[in-house]
């Protein structure tokens, strides 16, 4: 084996991208067209480019460019797996993000280099996915909503302007519980994260008030 290649192994990145649409949270699978795993469903990933990428980050951001065309709001590394038998070309690092997508943007996707893009439950994907991507959704799973159990709010899945019912619709789907609305509306009022618009969504019942991120605002 070329003792050059024994001091690099193989370098990628895996990316779980979320949203929430039809009250569930979903992930964005990609079905392979090349060769390993070729047929297979996969979440979408890439190899380090380093004379294109200046950070892990930003080949996560480089690999999903393929897949969705607009600016993600938020990319945050998850972990990193490694390991001699995670990949058949060898040994391999994967790190590994998760990213969110708003609401408003779920369709604006395009196809490159995969047979077929599916939005799929992020508990129950429905298909049994190549490499070790099984495990990398679960952990991405248990990250996202171990940060929203602790009082995160999840807003870069939301549209700009949202109402508290659409955020708390957001939470639930992430945690896959119910919450009591009083007590949720009663948490926001101590949040700095969220800022009241003197705008309303009209609907079949009374309009209700919308709101947006604060200015700054992290995740």
């Amino acid at each position: 084996m070329n003792a050059t290649r024994d001091l690099f192994p193989l370098v990628g990145v895996d990316v779980a991208l979320f949203c929430v649409d039809d009250g569930r949270l979903q992930v964005l699978l990609v079905k392979r067209a090349e060769e390993p795993a070729a047929k297979q469903w996969a979440l979408p990933g890439g190899i380090l480019k380093p004379h294109l990428d200046n950070s892990l980050e930003a080949a996560a951001r480089r690999v999903l460019a393929h897949k969705v065309s607009v600016e993600l709001p938020l990319v945050e590394e998850v972990c990193t797996f490694s390991g001699p038998d995670r990949d058949p070309r060898g040994w391999s690092i994967s790190v590994l993000f998760y990213a969110l997508l708003p609401r408003d943007k779920v369709n604006a996707l395009v196809r490159n280099k995969v047979e077929a893009l599916e939005w799929v439950g992020a508990s129950a994907p429905g298909h049994r996915l190549a490499f070790d991507h099984a495990q990398h959704l679960t952990t991405s799973v248990q990250k996202l909503r171990a940060k929203v159990d602790a009082g995160k709010l999840p807003l870069h899945l939301l549209p700009e302007k949202f109402t508290l019912t659409q955020l708390q619709r957001t939470i639930e789907a992430i945690l896959g519980r119910e919450l009591d609305k009083s007590s949720f509306r009663r948490q926001l009022k101590s949040s700095s994260d969220v800022v009241e618009l003197d705008e309303y969504e009209r609907g079949a019942q009374r309009p209700a008030q919308l709101f947006r991120a604060s200015d700054g605002f992290t995740f």
